[in-house]
């Protein structure tokens, strides 16, 4: 999404759940120095060696470009407004964005899959939103650094240096996709170096380089078309190592010189509002617990309940079939739908969007749900200290204005605030950022490079590998282990299973270690108060429970006629009998599973090692599993 033609942001929609890390100005200034690990490096000067004299001129390579891609009519230029499509992780979306070529202004608003948000470039601060959230205004290095280096592409000062000073270097000519690039280094000033990659015989800028810390982002453009007499790329791809992050972009429409009249490029005012029943500063509510995941119950614009996912860090999602009961009949939903009144139990927050998407037979299928309306939490967990009491299932929604934490809990900062709190801690001694994620069904599970980088999975002897959830590209694998002590704070979680997700090619890097999910936070009653950036940890009722994972080697998904076998432990007590992945389960312990909850049938296969459990295929094979722990 940095199309340094195109798109020229500089950083991509904040997909992920996580934020960069503030950097004191002594860093900031290190980093504009020397490139850090996975930058493009900066080329000797023209003039170090007899040897450069034979070097081609980056200037004039530059220059040629220019020539091949529309010459003098770049000169006319001023504006640029942009509409494209994206598709990312399996899920599509579209994006918006407005740039002002003689100041490097910019602004982008994107919607894809459940994923909403903007970023932004007034020329004074850099900014992101997520959702209808509270926008952020950047400080770290990194993100400062990427933005100048997005303002200096947008304004064009690669061919226009007196918009703003870079320092520019011939670096080398290489070989790659059977064509040949001359590599050209560029160092804004205020950012960080990046590379253009030119086409030795189109004389196009064919690529972008350019690291995002232990990340480096590659851009291929591709489609070349005229537009207002210059020639842009309407196709980009982008990749990060591991194909799985692979994103693409294609251009619907684009505009030069459209009027800017109207646009604002700073931070937007938050129009959402919350209020609490007169005279309550705190509003208890139940919630239920399916697999893992929790439940409440919502009202919409004055209708409902609604039974909808409550996601710490989930952004706002409609089902269609919800939107259209908003809607009225004969309207058909938008991608976005806007939402007057969300009320949980007599709280209200106005002024919300919700993307809507088709989850809902993923819901029906993944969770065995048929009347999942949709999403909610992100917009609550910001605004206002929640307590979650697992024990007694039971949600504590506190007016922010009237909340001072008198419980006993044991206090854990909040290090950092992505689309999750992230707080600092270790596992059997390994220091990393753990995300705490009310809308993960598992107990912990790592981060691949933190593993990888740790020498986890050998360490703790994870063995056996089993599907553990499912996401919008299948089935997701892990190898499982139990590690000694997670530690989160001064929290002290003794024993916790551990999850090493399998990957195919590159581990990304990151600097998030794990996710905690419900299986370990069930333990304590927790209360979220991520407006002053701080959670607590209260010792409750299941505390000391011992984490306990499937015992039967499958992972179920709920079918048309039954059960459908979606994986099996190699060597587990299911394929131990004979089951397979793709075996339909009609009946267990006797009882018809279309009359059974997938939950529940979820529960039976997590009981006490030794106890048998019968079940019956579609096929007409009747098998007892013997349970057994697989970590």
């Amino acid at each position: 999404m940095a199309c340094g033609l195109t798109l020229a942001w500089g950083q991509s929609p904040p997909a992920k759940r996580s934020e960069t890390p503030k950097a004191s100005s002594t860093g900031k200034a290190a980093a504009r120095q020397a490139p850090a690990k996975g930058e493009a490096a900066k080329s000797p000067r023209a003039d170090s060696s007899a040897a450069d004299a034979t070097r081609p001129d980056a200037n004039a390579l530059l220059a040629a470009a220019k020539a091949a891609s529309g010459g003098a009519a770049w000169d006319a230029l001023r504006t640029q407004h942009s509409v494209v499509k994206l598709g990312a992780a399996g899920l599509e979306g579209t994006a918006e964005r407005w740039s002002d070529m003689a100041t490097g202004r910019a602004l982008l608003r994107f919607a894809i899959g459940p994923i909403s948000g903007a970023l932004g470039n007034d020329g004074k601060v850099v900014w992101t939103q997520d959702g209808g959230d509270e926008p952020q205004i950047q400080t770290s290095a990194m993100a400062l650094e990427l933005a100048a280096n997005a303002a200096y592409r947008d304004r064009l000062a690669f061919w226009f240096p007196d918009r703003m000073t870079a320092r520019i270097d011939y670096k080398e000519r290489v070989q790659a996709d059977d064509r040949t690039y001359d590599v050209v280094v560029v160092a804004p000033q205020g950012g960080r170096p990046f590379e253009f990659w030119l086409d030795a015989q189109t004389k196009l800028i064919a690529r972008l380089v350019e690291s995002e810390g232990e990340v480096t982002r590659t851009e291929i453009y591709s489609d070349w078309r005229d537009v207002q007499g210059v020639r842009i790329p309407f196709k980009v791809l982008t990749r990060r190592g591991d194909p799985k992050l692979d994103e693409t972009l294609e251009v619907q429409t684009l505009v030069y010189n459209a009027s800017l009249a109207g646009i604002a490029f700073g931070p937007p005012e938050v129009v959402a509002e919350l209020s609490f029943p007169a005279g309550k500063a705190a509003v208890e509510l139940p919630f239920e617990v399916f697999s893992g995941h929790l439940f409440v119950q919502v009202m919409l614009d004055g209708r409902g309940p609604f039974r909808m996912l409550l996601d710490a860090g989930g952004a706002n999602v409609l089902t269609p079939q919800t939107a259209a009961v908003l809607l009225g009949p004969n309207k058909a939903p938008p991608p976005m739908l806007a939402v007057g009144s969300t009320t949980i139990a007599g709280v209200e927050l106005t002024g919300q969007k919700y993307v809507i998407a088709d989850i809902d037979a993923f819901l029906r299928r993944v969770e065995g749900l048929d009347d999942v309306a949709g999403v909610v939490g992100l917009e609550w967990f910001v605004r206002m200290p929640i307590r979650l009491d697992y024990a007694r299932g039971r949600l504590t929604l506190n007016d922010p204005a009237a909340f001072k934490y008198a419980g006993g809990g044991t206090r854990v900062a909040v290090a950092k605030r992505g689309r999750l709190p992230q707080v600092q801690g270790s596992l059997d001694g390994n220091e990393g950022l753990f995300e705490i994620d009310t809308g993960s069904r598992g107990s912990l599970t790592l981060v691949p490079e933190f593993a990888e980088r740790n020498d986890l999975a050998r360490k703790l002897g994870a063995k056996n590998v089993a599907v553990i959830g499912a996401g919008v590209r299948g089935p997701v694998r892990a190898a499982l282990a139990r590690a000694k002590l997670l530690k989160l704070g001064e929290v002290s979680i003794p024993n916790p299973i551990v999850a090493i997700p399998q990957v195919d090619g590159p581990v990304p890097k990151t600097d998030v270690a794990g996710n905690v999910g419900h299986a370990l936070m069930r333990q304590f009653a927790i209360t979220y108060d991520l407006p002053n950036d701080a959670l607590y940890f209260e010792r409750y009722l299941n505390f000391g429970a011992p984490d306990v994972a499937d015992r039967s080697g499958l992972w179920l998904e709920r079918g048309a006629t039954g059960f459908d076998v979606v994986g099996v432990v190699a060597g587990g007590p299911a394929a131990a009998v004979g089951l397979k992945t793709g075996d339909v389960i009609v009946e267990v312990n006797g009882y018809p599973a279309l009359q059974v909850p997938l939950s529940a049938v979820r529960e039976t296969l997590r009981a006490t090692p030794g106890s048998r459990v019968k079940v019956k295929t579609a096929a007409g094979s009747e098998v007892t599993l013997v349970l057994r722990d697989l970590v």
